[in-house]
């Protein structure tokens, strides 16, 4: 692209400047790989500066998840999930990345305001994990890749390996 030529109509400058000079880190932390509707579920917290996610904020993100997991055999699942409890800066989120048949995933996003995990609903039609959910997912991605899918022995083994092989740290 020509740096001289102006940007196209539909580029907005303005907001895209504007994210970058308040963009930052945020912590994310495995809970650990736990068991609901039937699933193994990876259940991690990614915390906004100011914000931060309890045990008893998981839990009740993991029992939401429980319910949408329930569907899981209607939706092809193959029984593994990612969970994100984000307490963000304009409310609260919950992703459940489960890993469905023909190398496929679904995402649910529930999105609700700060400090209520009870008012957590479904997220409008196409809203998608934000930059920081999005690094969580894509090293999930490659984890179930690399554990599951391209690993070695038995699938027990397989889980466990996947289970263990985390993202913690500061996400940009």
């Amino acid at each position: 692209m020509d740096h001289d030529k102006e940007l196209p109509a539909a580029v907005d400058a303005k907001a895209l400047l504007a994210l970058a000079d308040a963009h930052h880190a945020r912590p994310v932390r495995p809970i650990g790989t736990r068991e609901a509707a039937g699933h193994l579920v990876k259940v991690y917290a990614l915390e906004a500066p100011g914000r931060s996610v309890s045990e008893q904020d998981a839990r009740a993100a993991l029992g939401i998840a429980a319910r949408h997991l329930e569907l899981g055999p209607l939706r092809g699942s193959l029984g593994l999930a990612v969970v994100i409890v984000h307490a963000g800066g304009d409310g609260d989120y919950l992703l459940v990345h489960t890993w469905i048949e023909g190398d496929m995933a679904d995402l649910a996003v529930f999105a609700g305001p700060a400090g209520e995990p009870g008012a957590l609903r479904p997220g409008r039609v196409g809203l998608n994990p934000c930059v920081w959910e999005a690094a969580v997912l894509a090293h999930e991605r490659d984890s179930y890749s690399r554990q599951v899918l391209d690993g070695t022995g038995p699938l027990p083994q397989r889980l466990a390996a996947w289970s263990a092989d985390t993202v913690e740290g500061d996400l940009r």
